[in-house]
């Protein structure tokens, strides 16, 4: 995950820095296990990619500010919510570092689950899910697109949600998680995620901000309630209605900061980016190898797009 930028792209890595050293001893380690080669770091362990996640893509966004970019608006995709949070201004670096550690420590306990994502729609998932908010429950996670569509929940009960959908034809894939996020088994976490919110100031955003939380812009009463972004943790991802929310709102070039290309592909398949109104530019490649030339190349395009 961008691990080509480091050393060569002074802000992202002066910001990665600032943030490791806030972490302590935890950020030294996970900076040798990210930048060891090969890297050393097991990536559907929570604990240590949920703050990598986040930290990329806070530290891409400030690169592309300080290229002297202007930013419009915010969306981010479960912990990337935090870090369009961040940039907005909403907490301080040093503060988004207590709250990634405090994050990893309140998933530390939560029952075995998972993720899985599925080819199908809600509504085609309904049959599959669990009515009410047991904490073994399987729920929508996240609403990525109107046919790309992640369950979350516990096991064993996610296996066997998994195991129907393939009988029926249902084509589905495991998520790189494996913690049930966006369930209501993540319910403690998010209260306990909620106590460390509130020892922070929290502040309206400078700049308007999306939320996955809610598909719609957050307001200054939202942005300064702890609650409103530690209970992201057990609610569903709403990229999708988020996404569409905010291309109704005007035209925009999207850039998408994190790791793959997996949020452009869902971008490029609304329709104001498929009629030609809105453009995606992903800042780093598919997989790991290019991503110094695809963030160059992505900066170039950035700056001659009127």
């Amino acid at each position: 995950m961008a691990v080509e930028l480091y050393g060569r792209e002074a802000v992202f890595t002066a910001v990665l820095d600032e943030f490791f050293t806030y972490l302590g001893d935890e950020g030294a380690a996970l900076r040798d296990q990210w930048l060891a080669d090969p890297p050393d770091l097991v990536i559907d362990d929570a604990s240590r990619a949920q703050p990598l996640l986040f930290a990329i893509g806070y530290a891409l966004g400030r690169s592309v500010e300080c290229q002297g970019i202007r930013l419009t608006a915010l969306l981010g995709h479960s912990v990337g919510e935090l870090a369009a949070a961040a940039l907005a201004g909403v907490f301080g670096l040093r503060d988004a570092a207590r709250l990634m550690r405090e994050r990893a420590a309140a998933t530390a306990d939560v029952p075995a689950g998972g993720m899985l994502a599925a080819a199908a729609s809600v509504e085609e998932l309904r049959p599959y899910l669990d009515p009410g908010e047991r904490p073994d429950s399987v729920v929508v996670g996240a609403r990525n697109g109107p046919r790309q569509t992640v369950l979350a929940g516990s096991e064993p009960r996610l296996t066997s949600v998994e195991e129907r959908l393939r009988r029926h034809g249902v084509p589905c894939r495991r998520v790189a998680a494996r913690q049930p996020f966006h369930s209501p088994a993540m319910a403690h976490a998010a209260e306990r995620f909620e106590r460390a919110f509130a020892t922070i100031e929290l502040r309206p955003p400078k700049v308007p901000v999306w939320s996955t939380r809610t598909g719609a812009r957050v307001s200054r009463q939202e942005a300064t309630d702890p609650a409103f972004w530690a209970r992201q943790l057990a609610t569903p991802v709403q990229f999708w209605p988020a996404l569409d929310a905010m291309l109704k709102s005007r035209d925009f070039l999207l850039v998408e900061t994190g790791p793959g290309q997996g949020l452009s592909m869902l971008a490029r398949r609304h329709h104001r980016v498929r009629q030609g109104h809105c453009e995606v530019v992903p800042l780093l490649p598919p997989r790991a190898a290019g991503a110094l030339h695809t963030y160059r190349a992505a900066v170039r395009r950035m700056e001659n797009t009127p």
